[in-house]
């Protein structure tokens, strides 16, 4: 359940309102938040339940009308096996992108048996060969997650630390990616 916020001037002679307005203002609304600690990342709004009656705020001559809805989420959790692409490399580690997340950190001491190598495009190196560099898929686990609630510049996102210390987990292949130039 959320609360649609409708200026009163957009409000006909009837004091009615169109649904689609109210829609619209809910998926602003979303969109602005992005995400939120209890329920992860919203990606979608896959049912519109109701909307209730509007309720008028004097002070800030609003219309609120609430809506329950149905939506999708995306919610990291600790231990839960992802994907993600590598878009920087660090010395002390790597930066990766998953879905909507931005802030996930794979620190080298996380990275067993891989060694950093600096130069043009610095990576890092294992003893089999198999490179993490930007633009890699990899194949990590959520060692934890913190809530960023206005830490710095990062507000109203998951931050995820990544471990590779696991069976199956590093750099993978897809399907239809080899040879492919991102």
């Amino acid at each position: 359940m959320a609360l649609a916020s409708i200026p009163a001037r957009n409000l006909d002679k009837n004091g009615m309102v169109a649904p689609s307005l109210i829609v619209t203002c809910l998926l602003k609304h979303m969109l602005h938040w992005k995400a939120m600690e209890r329920y992860g990342y919203f990606l979608a709004v896959t049912k519109l339940k109701s909307i209730g009656d509007g309720e008028f705020q004097e002070l800030s001559r609003l219309v609120l009308f609430p809506v329950a809805f149905n939506c999708r989420t995306f919610l990291p959790v600790d231990g839960e096996v992802m994907l993600g692409v590598v878009y920087k490399i660090r010395r002390p580690g790597a930066f990766l992108k998953c879905g909507p997340m931005n802030f996930i950190y794979l620190s080298a001491q996380k990275m067993p048996d891989y060694h950093y190598v600096d130069g043009e495009k610095p990576h890092f190196l294992d003893d089999n060969l198999s490179r993490i560099e930007d633009g890699v898929v990899i194949r990590f686990v959520v060692f934890c997650k913190r809530w960023g609630n206005k830490v710095r510049d990062i507000g109203r996102e998951f931050m995820v630390l990544a471990s590779l210390e696991g069976d199956s987990l590093g750099p993978m292949s897809l399907p239809g990616t080899d040879g492919l130039e991102l």
